[in-house]
């Protein structure tokens, strides 16, 4: 069923259990108004129909680095995708700001990008933002299925990024 995510009052009508909400964005509005307004909207619809648990998909460039700047604010980063970036992260403060307690909630994005090429590494672990980092789709799923049916990340926002040799402790 097709229906506005910027209009809280569509979304219990919309869902059946175990349902799942696809917010696109609409390449025609501001990113600093979109986003927070479906934000509001998917917090305040959700929670009208009783949904317990949200996960959501961000972008790395609101993600804090190692440093703790945010990888939009480091040099080099591109000034034609700030107010996207800005847009995005006006969205994830409004989440939460408008997310009732009963609404457990967290946005993940890769720590960096995704590679299509990459063969799935079979597991993934979260971290800071990383420009140069790469995960595979379908290890990205994967830590989107976890967090949906085992969550272990509240009412955050989280940099995902695939396991590999160099990183297991």
């Amino acid at each position: 069923m097709r229906t506005s995510t910027s209009e809280a009052v569509s979304i219990p009508k919309a869902l059946a259990p175990d349902a799942a909400i696809v917010a696109v964005y609409d390449p025609g509005a501001a990113p600093g108004t979109f986003f927070p307004a479906v934000a509001r909207a998917v917090a305040e619809g959700l929670a009208a129909a009783g949904v317990k648990r949200l996960v959501s998909v961000g972008i790395a460039s609101v993600l804090p680095s190692p440093t703790g700047d945010l990888l939009m604010d480091s040099p080099g980063f591109p000034a034609q995708w700030r107010e996207f970036s800005a847009g995005h992260a006006a969205g994830t403060e409004a989440l939460r700001l408008a997310a009732p307690d009963a609404l457990d909630w967290v946005v993940l994005s890769p720590a960096g990008d995704f590679d299509h090429e990459a063969v799935p590494s079979g597991g993934y672990t979260f971290a800071p933002a990383a420009p140069d980092d790469r995960i595979a789709p379908a290890d990205f799923a994967r830590a989107l299925l976890d967090e949906t049916e085992a969550p272990t990340l509240h009412r955050t926002h989280a940099g995902v990024t695939a396991v590999r040799p160099e990183r297991v402790r």
